[in-house]
């Protein structure tokens, strides 16, 4: 017969080490939580390590002692970001009809995606990254994560359309360049109706492009 064990007692240290560590994460999501923030408000060229502490209400000192310089905030902010901005379009994709009104509204998605304040910071690190090495070093694995599960839900989307070929790859970099466009164009007075001309635009593109890969598909078989 197994004697029954006293309950296990959590010394002092084991506990002060796991409240220091849940406070330590805490802290550090703060401080990513304002880069991103002063990113989207200020772009990253005034997005120093002054304003981002300002902006989590810590102290430069306090800062630095998880973040050592800006470089270091950079890769933790652009790993959060890219995993927010992956969920970000993965719920505006999730749902959409099984009809022919598909192409539109994964469109509208997209642009709902594109439009979002956490695609337009990530596009400002990208801006930034075309004179800074060390930038672009960082933002390549989260630009190369997101081109795979950009390309798997456009292949998910539109299971008809062969997803390799010259005309795949050009309906996706066509609408990834007009949606980029978009998000970086400032708002006007007929905003809304320039969006709604600019997705039936995309909409007739991708739908003969899509015609014309299974034409050639077709011709290959």
């Amino acid at each position: 017969m197994v004697a029954r064990s006293d309950p296990i007692e959590t010394s002092p240290a084991v506990e002060a080490g796991g409240w220091q560590a849940r406070k330590s994460a805490q802290t550090r999501l703060q401080v990513v939580e304002a880069a991103i923030a002063c990113l989207v408000e200020l772009g990253y060229t005034r997005t120093t390590t002054t304003v981002i502490a300002d902006r989590a209400g810590l102290s430069r000192g306090a800062m630095l002692h998880h973040f050592p310089s800006k470089d270091d905030i950079v890769r933790a902010t652009v790993e959060h970001l890219n995993g927010k901005r992956l969920e970000a379009f993965r719920k505006t994709i999730a749902g959409l009809p099984d009809d022919d009104t598909r192409v539109r509204r994964a469109l509208q998605a997209y642009l709902q995606h594109v439009r979002h304040p956490l695609y337009v910071a990530f596009l400002d690190l990208c801006v930034a990254a075309r004179t800074d090495a060390e930038l672009a070093a960082t933002l390549a694995p989260a630009q190369q994560a997101f081109e795979r599960e950009w390309r798997k839900t456009a292949a998910d989307l539109y299971p008809d359309w062969p997803p390799s070929g010259e005309h795949f790859d050009l309906a996706l970099d066509l609408v990834r360049c007009v949606m980029d466009g978009i998000a970086v164009s400032p708002p006007g007075n007929k905003e809304v109706e320039r969006d709604e001309q600019l997705v039936a635009y995309l909409e007739d593109a991708m739908r003969e492009l899509a015609a014309r890969a299974r034409m050639d598909s077709a011709e290959a078989k």
